[in-house]
């Protein structure tokens, strides 16, 4: 069992930033850690992830913006959010891959003001 707590989400205006923590509860043999967000009405899509040899993926829409990271030694994971749009408004979730079984956390929510 993992279980992933997140946290820094809030509210920001458009162009801020904001930086989003997972802590896992262990981090051996969790190969893929990620964060997926989800808007009203939108079902839930990739952001960012990170494998445990730091090889990073990104969604189109945060490419340039957003910036994933892994602190094994914290079992924590971040995500750096800069210039920040309305439409990165959403529920954001982090999600664990260990041993073939996904694992998520309860979510923080990011609202972006215009």
């Amino acid at each position: 069992q993992v279980q992933l707590v997140e946290s820094g989400g809030g509210l920001v205006q458009a162009g801020g930033s904001l930086r989003l923590s997972c802590a896992a509860s262990v981090t051996f043999s969790i190969n893929v850690m990620g964060w997926y967000r989800q808007a009203p009405g939108k079902q839930r899509e990739l952001v960012a992830r990170i494998t445990s040899r730091l090889s990073t993926n990104y969604a189109d829409s945060v490419k340039g913006r957003f910036t994933i990271s892994r602190d094994n030694a914290k079992n924590t994971v971040y995500l750096q959010m800069n210039s920040l749009k309305p439409e990165d408004t959403a529920v954001y979730y982090c999600k664990a891959n260990r041993r073939g079984v996904d694992y998520w956390g309860k979510g923080t929510l990011v609202t972006v003001s215009s």
